[in-house]
């Protein structure tokens, strides 16, 4: 096989015994004067979108197409032709024009071989690439013209990075998500839910809402598509609609791990906002502007948040950052209900190139992002850092094959750690962008120390879907975490849960009795789903709910400190139904004597009922009783039955 400098020779040798640089002027083509009018004015109308601010690539290649049919041997027009290509849909054509721009004349343009470089990057020619870019660098010392040669440097450097990562690809499998997803257009920003339920990406079709094209790069505009997974297959992607896209562009900047919270970037507000919308009832709500400390007169991109809800991690190119964009964060100010002052992720994430496409991981600990700065292969790669001790750890690239040479942008992966979803430029793509999956397998693969808690809330008697809300606390702080709600058409919820806490979930509605969960998840812990369907009962006399919030030492019946938040919910309850008259009742498993049962399942309802009492409910509305082994709730035949007739019981005699 050739060797890619032989083969080059041999191509330039080829043009050459062709014809040499054939220029656009009439004497060359007497022969067809009115072809050659008409691709002279091609030629120009090319010229004036190619080096129009911005250039308009797309329309340049209309026009330069029509002129090369008639003169595919004009030195100037092929180079212009591959730049063109390069900044297209179709950046792979680039290299054949650029080729035969400097096989007619070397001396084509002082950019020629920035431009080969760039594009036998992007086709994983490295070494070839790397000699361009120094043949460039030579010609910018004569210059002097220091920031070319930096920017040279860099893509030096960028080369001996794809070097390397490519010669030791990662184990991982890259998926297209096919033609339920993807198109002939252009997908990008991915975003999912932390089950990998439900996929929102932004996307250039002909059916967007408004139907319109921008007419700088001659491209439908943007609009957000959403898409489900049902029996482990995506349905087709469909256009979320209005009142989330509008006529204009609408891109997916951010969902939140529930899939309820959009962040949608609004490019013709300042520099750019990101705006957020709410799923309720089965529609999004109109996008507002997410806080006027976030949005600022610069750009803001992309968004994301916390798992808890509590930290809002976004990227802006706003004065006092280290350059380009930043990545920054705000925390919820619960008080004023609003988001807080931004701070900066610091010199460790962020570099005087730009950072894009923040992502954090449902764990709370993992931050995916984009960079240009750090050690990537060329464009925006993709980068990893875990907050441990109290900072984040220098960026990782992620490796090939995930990251290429092209922009790789918006990369997020599943709760469970098993996936990652980004979107790429590939040769074997459908379209300019497709959204992908990534598969990681051992030993590349570290399940995520976190679980899932997601069900369904309804009505116990009606199984009608409820407007819940969900809220967490960690029980060893006694702290709020923070509030989920469920989504009021389905009832359905899905809430995050890291490791390294014991969790307290409360489910309210307004009308109904709490329903209260524990997990207790040690920093150990790896990656598992709960599934709680819940169904809550109305505020009636007769119903009852068992208490799972509150703790005892074995054969004791002190309350633990654990317990303080349970007890404090249902103090308020009370207080919120002043003749309301309740039952606390205890109940033990089967071990041990019946009298001793009793009596510790007594004392155990007395102290719920004391602690009621020093808080300020009135003693006449409050009973206890000891129930020992009677009424069990499952069996005693097993650890986990027994531990469940160990219980607290809440039941309304009369409200």
């Amino acid at each position: 096989m050739l060797s890619r400098l032989a083969h080059f020779l041999c191509f330039m040798m080829a043009v050459q015994a062709a014809a040499q640089d054939v220029p656009f002027i009439s004497e060359r083509f007497k022969e067809n004067p009115a072809g050659f009018i008409t691709a002279f004015e091609s030629m120009q109308q090319g010229d004036e979108y190619f080096l129009n601010t911005p250039p308009m690539y797309q329309h340049a290649i209309f026009y330069y197409e029509k002129a090369y049919a008639f003169n595919p041997l004009n030195a100037l027009l092929n180079f212009r032709l591959g730049v063109c290509y390069l900044h297209s849909d179709h950046k792979f054509k680039a290299l054949d024009f650029l080729n035969r721009a400097l096989a007619l004349n070397p001396n084509v343009d002082p950019e020629i071989h920035f431009y080969l470089g760039q594009s036998m990057q992007i086709n994983y020619e490295w070494d070839n690439a790397i000699a361009e870019y120094k043949l460039y660098q030579s010609s910018l010392y004569e210059n002097k013209d220091a920031e070319k040669v930096q920017e040279a440097k860099k893509k030096i450097g960028e080369c001996h990075t794809g070097i390397a990562l490519t010669a030791k690809p990662e184990n991982v499998k890259v998926e297209n998500l096919g033609p339920e997803v993807n198109s002939s257009n252009a997908e990008y920003n991915p975003h999912i839910s932390a089950d990998e339920s439900v996929l929102i990406f932004t996307s250039r079709r002909n059916d967007t809402y408004g139907g319109a094209v921008d007419k700088y790069d001659d491209h439908y505009f943007e609009d957000i598509y959403i898409s489900e997974k049902v029996n482990d297959q995506w349905t087709k992607a469909r256009n979320i609609g209005p009142p989330v896209n509008t006529k204009s562009h609408d891109a997916a900047a951010g969902i939140s791990a529930d899939g309820h919270t959009l962040f949608v970037f609004k490019g013709d507000r300042n520099a750019g906002d990101i705006m957020v919308s709410q799923l309720g009832n089965g529609r999004w709500t109109k996008p507002e502007d997410i806080s006027k400390l976030v949005n600022s007169d610069a750009h803001e991109s992309s968004a994301c948040l916390s798992s808890d809800g509590n930290i809002l991690y976004f990227v802006s190119d706003m004065p006092g950052g280290y350059g380009g964009r930043d990545i920054y964060k705000s925390k919820w100010n619960l008080s004023r209900q609003e988001w807080g002052e931004p701070q900066n992720l610091g010199v460790s994430i962020n570099t005087p190139y730009d950072e894009e496409g923040v992502f954090i991981h449902p764990d709370g600990k993992t931050l995916y992002f984009s960079s240009k700065g750090h050690k990537t292969m060329g464009g925006y790669d993709i980068f990893i850092s875990r907050f441990e001790k109290g900072r984040w750890t220098e960026p990782q690239n992620i490796g090939s094959p995930i990251n290429t040479p092209d922009d790789d942008v918006f990369f997020e992966v599943s709760a469970s750690g098993i996936h990652g979803y980004y979107a790429s430029f590939k040769k074997e793509g459908m379209g300019e962008k497709d959204i992908y999956m990534v598969t990681f397998n051992a030993p590349t693969i570290t399940l995520s120390k976190m679980a899932i808690l997601k069900g369904v809330v309804t009505d116990a008697n009606t199984g009608k879907p409820l407007n819940a809300r969900i809220e967490l606390i960690d029980l060893s702080k006694n702290e709020h975490i923070g509030v989920f709600n469920t989504d009021v058409k389905t009832g359905k919820y899905l809430v995050s849960l890291p490791s390294g806490v014991n969790y307290a979930a409360v489910i309210y509605a307004d009308g109904y009795l709490f329903e209260s969960e524990n997990f207790n998840l040690p920093d150990t812990a790896s990656y598992k789903e709960f599934h709680m369907d819940m169904k809550l009962k109305p505020l009636s006399e007769g119903n009852a709910i068992v208490l799972n919030n509150i703790f005892f030492d074995t054969d004791k019946f002190d309350l633990k400190t654990e317990s303080t938040n349970e007890l404090e919910r249902l103090t308020k309850l009370m207080k919120s139904y002043p003749t309301m008259r309740i039952e606390i009742a205890g109940y033990t498993d089967n071990k041990g004597s019946d009298d001793y049962n009793l009596k510790l399942s007594t004392l155990r309802a007395k102290s719920v009922v004391d602690y009621m009492i020093i808080a300020g409910v009135d003693p006449a509305r409050l009973t206890y009783k000891g129930y020992g082994k009677e009424r069990p709730a499952a069996s005693n035949e097993t650890a986990e039955g027994r531990q469940l007739n160990r219980r607290i019981e809440f039941k309304i005699l009369n409200k």
